[in-house]
């Protein structure tokens, strides 16, 4: 059992809202109220003075969602190395596990991936990333956009599961789960040759996002491959070279 203890309102009302969102059964009372027999946790906040055996979890005031994350681990098996784990495509889907604790999950813009990596990473004693070998030129520049966390490419054959009726969209964030889970070999970048079916797609896309329905050309396409410029960029020097 949860049990909040606290007589800070925010945190209260931050941490309570957080725990019905995921369905977690809790009960509330003051720090000084005797915990019953059936508490796992205890939730507080910063200037609370809680005397218990039980794991004690410090909930800052605006960030409820690091509190639940830490009770889940404590419920779920304890400590263990954070992994993040990335399965690249056109929305990457994300998955932060803590031990085997799925802890949270994202799904992202490319350019959003490291961002959400270094917050995610950011008090963690010894984290890493787990990225699978799809969509190499995204998962290129996601590598390259990864700072000061060790990164291994996994080989994602078989990571996206089957899904069934009412479970569309969640295909990339349990692929990112999977790989999560699975030994790769540590990489420091990935140097990718662009195929032509790659600088062709790239192109397409190029045309999908221009607004007078113009393709960039192949050597603005590779720059893009490369990781030099967005599709954006390539389009608005595409329009000066005309």
């Amino acid at each position: 059992m949860i049990v909040v203890a606290t007589e800070d309102f925010e945190v209260y009302h931050d941490v309570v809202s957080a725990l019905r969102e995921r369905d977690l059964a809790f009960t509330t009372l003051t720090p000084d109220e005797e915990l019953p027999k059936t508490a796992s946790v205890v939730v507080t906040g910063p200037d609370d003075d809680v005397v218990t055996e039980h794991p004690v979890v410090e909930a800052e005031p605006d960030a409820p969602r690091e509190a639940i994350e830490a009770v889940l681990v404590h419920l779920r098996g304890g400590e263990g190395r954070t992994v993040v784990g990335i399965d690249p495509g056109e929305m990457p889907g994300i998955a932060v596990l803590s031990g085997e604790v799925v802890v949270a999950t994202f799904q992202v813009p490319p350019e959003e991936v490291a961002a959400v990596v270094s917050r995610e990473t950011a008090d963690a004693p010894d984290p890493l990333v787990r990225i699978g070998d799809g969509a190499r030129l995204i998962g290129a520049r996601i590598i390259d956009d990864i700072e000061d966390v060790p990164v291994e490419l996994v080989d994602e054959t078989g990571t996206t599961p089957y899904l069934g009726t009412g479970t569309r969209g969640l295909g990339d964030v349990l692929a990112a789960v999977n790989i999560a889970r699975m030994e790769g070999e540590r990489v420091e970048r990935r140097e990718i040759t662009p195929t032509e079916g790659e600088l062709q797609r790239i192109r397409e896309r190029s045309r999908e996002q221009s607004e007078t329905n113009r393709a960039i050309g192949a050597t603005l396409a590779r720059r893009v491959a490369a990781g030099e410029l967005t599709i954006d960029e390539a389009l608005a020097e595409h329009r000066q070279r005309e």
